[in-house]
């Protein structure tokens, strides 16, 4: 039998880290996006309701209370989300490459730049950054804050997106593996969630 050796052992584990990093990067991606459209058509649906029953505000708190009752738990689908995923559709609806790059973020990511960024070409900008730099919802805020926007448009040449930043990616998914919010979402319960949670502090271990 082969001796093994630490080089060896070395390569083989780090090759096994990134298998598992990108699956987890690949399986939260895939949940967010599910995740955003859901949203994108329960505002679209609300907004189209509106419009053809003139139903006033009050259904959107009734609507509300009732996915309160029947997903007893689940906290993604309050008033104020709600009203949120009517600001997405609005906001978006009538750019389609928008529309499409919102799934690609997270959803308090989104909220961020809704908020706070009113122009198209600068929404695409933070929208892009996040996707690609693997951004927490802080430092999108930061971002926004410092006006990176206005410093990229300024400094066009000098600025560009990595292809792969995987430890950001890396941290990210982390990050949205642990949100009850995508748990929330999947109806996960508690003991699933201290599962994974002991088996993201074990790959931290490994990692450090």
């Amino acid at each position: 039998m082969k001796i093994l050796t630490n080089r060896e052992y070395g390569r083989f584990l780090r090759e096994i880290k990134a298998r598992i990093i990108t699956a987890r990067i690949q399986a939260v991606r895939s949940v967010n996006k599910e995740l955003i459209k859901l949203y994108w058509d329960i505002g679209k649906t609300i907004v189209k309701r509106q419009e053809q029953y003139k139903w006033g505000d009050a259904v959107v708190e009734k609507l509300a209370l009732d996915l309160a009752e029947e997903f007893n738990g689940v906290s993604g689908f309050s008033v104020q989300n709600l009203w949120r995923m009517r600001l997405l559709y609005l906001a978006y609806k009538d750019n389609a490459k928008l529309a499409q790059l919102v799934r690609e973020i997270p959803w308090g990511q989104n909220i961020v730049i809704m908020q706070m960024v009113k122009d198209a070409k600068e929404r695409e900008y933070y929208i892009r950054a996040t996707a690609e730099m693997g951004w927490s919802r802080n430092v999108l805020l930061n971002q926004i804050k410092a006006g990176a926007y206005q410093y990229q448009k300024n400094m066009p040449k000098q600025h560009n997106f990595p292809k792969t930043l995987p430890e950001h990616l890396a941290e990210q998914a982390d990050e949205s593996i642990k949100s009850a919010y995508n748990l929330d979402f999947l109806d996960i319960k508690k003991p699933v969630i201290e599962r994974e949670l002991e088996f993201a502090n074990r790959y931290h271990t490994v990692r450090g």
